[in-house]
């Protein structure tokens, strides 16, 4: 069967695992290549349930709502880009690959396959170091390892700002690396550590050695002293053991922060870094110790080594406290429930993203980022958060009562869903009402 005519048998679900042949994966052109990680969302989604049902017949709680729905919000941030800008990345590799390019490697050979998933597996392990190892980049990084849970969502738990750190190191790549191969493989190594997320698998034996695995990344995402920086591989463990930082998984491993988020707010979690180096940068006088601040370790400070000193790592507490915010079980519902319909109207917007203007494209990312931030408003018990769930809701009543007109769409959906949102808005308007004559009469007994 022609890889570049037809797709094989479940090829999207056995890329997630890398279960790939060369013949099945390899094309001529990048325009060619699928976009494996769009069509995996199915398989997420499935493999996410799942776990949950694993996990409660395993004797486990299950996955927090609040912390899941926070992980695939980052995950939506993460995807916004592609609906206002095409792909950099793509497009400064394919220049480098065009004009200095220094081997031609055909597109078909198992060889050529097998260089791109070794080199990007290699190059991958050096970038993660890295944004672990200096501050600016770990800024990006950090969104990534904030949750205080570890399962298959918190592997969509993604940075805005990464990408843009990480294309530089894989640009070297191009002199060798046909485009369709690097990005097969991109893909792949990224779906790949999609399943690494979970504490169901313990072990799976021998292939330990040589892959990373759910043991192995469990430690990466540890805070406990013994797991900070250890485990950077993507598919690949080797590479860890070859250069010092692979650490075996041993006691109880306390995942997130070392310094734990105590907030669900999106774009607060994105870029609160990069806000704390710039505390730093004008909390230091000397220009060698503003730039150490930002581009040496997050532990570093002034007389202390690169990455900063083990012994200055917080012990983890016990009981482990987990931040959460007590809203009713409905509230919850409520949000999983239209954080769905958000990623769905996403799903149905980025096919067609081309064919957008440039205005519509900005108001939708502007509105599903006002979405994803009510959410976590919600989420975090804001006192503004009714207030804003209100107006989200009353904006998408406005905007289908202009689309029934000169827009053409299946009224059944159009009126279904204008109730919904009407009903909603109307519910969010009376808690606003509600709570701010609480907080009035609150104000006067005080």
């Amino acid at each position: 069967m022609d890889a570049n005519t037809s797709k094989p048998l479940l090829l999207n679900l056995r890329a997630m695992f890398y279960l790939v042949l060369p013949s099945e994966s390899s094309y001529e052109k990048l325009e060619q290549v699928p976009n494996f990680v769009d069509e995996a969302f199915p398989y997420f989604t499935c493999m996410v349930l799942l776990e949950a049902v694993v996990l409660r017949l395993q004797g486990k709680d299950w996955p927090r709502i609040n912390d899941g729905i926070n992980s695939m919000t980052h995950g939506v941030l993460s995807l916004l880009h592609s609906l206002l800008f095409r792909s950099i990345e793509l497009l400064i590799y394919v220049w480098i690959y065009d004009n200095y390019h220094l081997i031609d490697l055909p597109w078909d050979s198992g060889v050529t396959w097998f260089v791109a998933f070794v080199l990007f597996d290699f190059f991958y392990y050096w970038f993660h170091r890295f944004s672990h190892e200096s501050n600016i980049i770990w800024a990006s990084h950090q969104v990534h390892h904030s949750s205080e849970d570890y399962n298959l969502t918190t592997a969509l738990r993604q940075s805005l700002m990464q990408k843009y750190y990480s294309m530089c190191v894989y640009f070297p790549m191009a002199l060798i690396v046909p485009p369709s191969a690097y990005y097969v493989h991109q893909q792949f190594n990224l779906l790949y550590q999609f399943w690494i997320h979970t504490e169901v698998v313990h072990s799976i034996g021998p292939l330990e050695y040589i892959l990373n695995t759910a043991s192995h990344h469990r430690v990466h995402h540890g805070r406990n002293p013994y797991c900070i920086d250890k485990n950077y591989g993507g598919t690949l463990i080797v590479w860890d053991r070859m250069f010092n930082t692979f650490q075996a998984e041993g006691e109880k491993v306390i995942y997130g922060l070392v310094h734990p988020n105590q907030f669900w707010d999106p774009l607060y979690g994105q870029f609160h870094h990069y806000l704390y180096i710039l505390g730093l940068v004008r909390k230091y006088d000397s220009a060698s110790d503003r730039v150490s601040a930002v581009v040496k370790g997050p532990g570093w400070e002034p007389g202390k080594p690169w990455r900063g000193l083990t012994e200055d790592l917080p012990e983890v507490e016990h009981p482990v406290r987990k931040y959460d915010k007590d809203i009713p079980t409905w509230a919850s519902l409520y949000v999983v429930l239209h954080f769905a319909l958000v990623l769905g109207g996403y799903s149905a917007l980025a096919p067609h993203k081309e064919h957008l203007s440039a205005a519509t494209s900005l108001g939708c990312v502007a509105f599903i980022i006002f979405s994803l931030t009510s959410f976590g408003a919600l989420f975090d018990h804001k006192r503004w958060s009714c207030a804003a769930e209100c107006l989200r809701c009353a904006i998408v009543v406005g905007l289908l009562l202009y689309v029934r007109g000169p827009i053409e769409f299946e009224p059944t959906l159009v009126s279904g869903t204008f109730v919904f949102f009407l009903l909603s808005a109307i519910l969010w308007g009376v808690l606003t009402v509600l709570q701010y004559k609480f907080y009035v009469v609150t104000k006067k007994v005080d």
